[in-house]
């Protein structure tokens, strides 16, 4: 039942996005503005002036509509891949493995399909992160009210276009460090235990953030610019004049924070969605 498989996404999702989101927000600092010497500085500046409460800014929001957008991406990857392997979950748990080309595309159409959900819900996150006082936003929902009462609803979706662009190939990316490295942490015949699955969630997110980061500075950079933050006519002219104002460096920026967080953060979220569709879809006994 493909709705079991998006009840999974979704609950897996909130566990890990709530284990990550005091990096997140360092990270975000970081790519938006340019006033941060680096990490250390970020932290002490934002403890300095908001408390512990600063790094847990825009938290709810994501925490209450994650279970969306993860659903739809473990939903739509699950379920595209049994159409193109022609298998199912069974078959595969049984040894019967997809290509590398099938786990490669369901990805990437995991990846389509969820942006256009999550590009609303990433910019109020990014929105209420960026600020370092609470002038503007109030909150999640007076956020959106003022985005779309200043910038109608097309505003909802500034930076869209860096946002697919970081996360269709990149959730290519995404599953298929996951499944080679369970497949190679676990012995012929057997189900993944869960050492094999924490280890294979948290390289498929390290992997995947490595090639996001650039993507997502950009990202960032354009949805600050309608809050207070620089104007940019798009993504190019944001690369452009990101680059030509900081160099080639500041398309790295949080990429030490997001491989940091990376890790333990899919780590949770792969192994809850494992054991949640292994109660879901309890193994199949022989009997004799």
């Amino acid at each position: 039942m493909p709705l079991l498989e998006f009840l999974a996404g979704s609950i897996s999702g909130a566990l890990g996005l709530a284990v990550g989101h005091p990096v997140d927000t360092v990270k975000v600092r970081l790519q938006a503005h340019s006033a941060y010497k680096g990490i250390f500085h970020c932290i002490a500046k934002t403890y300095s002036a908001e408390g512990l409460h600063g790094f847990f800014k825009g938290m709810a929001f994501p925490v209450m509509t994650t279970g969306i957008n993860n659903s739809i991406v473990f939903g739509s990857y699950s379920n595209a891949l049994d159409y193109l392997s022609q298998s199912q979950r069974s078959d595969r748990n049984q040894g019967k493995e997809p290509s590398a080309a099938h786990v490669f595309a369901a990805g990437c159409f995991s990846g389509f399909v969820q942006v256009f959900v999550c590009a609303p819900i990433d910019l109020v996150k990014v929105r209420l992160q960026g600020q370092t006082t609470t002038a503007r936003y109030r909150g999640p929902v007076h956020c959106v009210a003022t985005i779309l009462k200043e910038e109608g609803p097309r505003g909802l979706f500034r930076g869209g276009m860096a946002l697919a662009m970081r996360d269709i190939p990149c959730y290519g990316l995404y599953f298929l460090p996951y499944e080679v490295t369970r497949k190679a942490l676990t012995e012929s015949g057997k189900e993944p235990g869960t050492f094999a699955i924490l280890m294979a969630g948290g390289v498929a997110g390290v992997v995947t953030w490595a090639f996001a980061t650039p993507m997502d500075v950009v990202k960032a950079r354009l949805q600050m610019s309608g809050a207070g933050g620089r104007e940019y006519s798009g993504v190019l002219h944001c690369m452009r004049v990101s680059f030509r104002e900081e160099g080639v460096r500041v398309f790295f920026k949080g990429l030490t924070l997001n491989s940091l967080r990376a890790f333990p953060v899919n780590a949770v979220t792969f192994l809850t969605y494992e054991s949640l569709m292994k109660l879901f879809y309890p193994p199949k006994r022989l009997h004799i």
